[in-house]
């Protein structure tokens, strides 16, 4: 019988571990869990509906999206057409990989900022959730935060191709 190798192995050495992202992932997907097998528990044992946790399931799918989008960005997993991209010589090929890691880092970047334009906004006119009248910022101040780790995976992303080039 063969051993796998360490799921260590294919992980680029960053600055920050990306336990972090994996954790919270981790985190988000079992509440995920957890309100709904709640949900519908309740719904089928009573007539009270838990309907209210809509608010939070949305808010962990969008969260777990962005954790996820930062870990898969530290791992060099960006979106990009590798059929295409592998049959390219080396040097158009991490140039390549350096233009669309650049522009994916420009683009959370223009992200975060746009976000926290946003989340400060529903702060400032106290705008609440329709479903349960928390303050909306609770749910938008994570976007550009995360959006933020994640251009900052794809800066290190970046250097990593870079020193690679060399």
């Amino acid at each position: 019988m063969e051993r796998e190798p360490a799921q260590d192995a294919n992980r680029p050495k960053t600055r920050i571990p990306l336990s972090i992202e994996e954790n919270l992932a981790g985190i988000a997907i079992g509440l995920l869990g957890l309100i709904t097998f709640a949900n519908v528990v309740v719904r089928y044992l009573t007539d009270f509906s838990f309907a209210f946790t809509e608010e939070f399931s949305i808010f962990l799918m969008l969260f777990m999206a962005l954790v996820g989008g930062s870990s898969v960005m530290a791992k060099g997993g960006h979106l990009n057409i590798m059929y295409v991209v592998d049959k390219f010589p080396p040097k158009i090929r991490n140039a390549t990989l350096l233009f669309a890691t650049a522009v994916a880092a420009f683009t959370f970047l223009l992200l975060a900022v746009l976000g926290g334009q946003m989340a400060w906004d529903e702060y400032r006119y106290e705008v609440t959730s329709p479903g349960l009248g928390i303050p909306t910022w609770y749910y938008t101040m994570w976007l550009p935060l995360l959006s933020l780790a994640i251009f900052g995976r794809a800066v290190g992303a970046l250097i990593r191709i870079w020193r690679r080039q060399k």
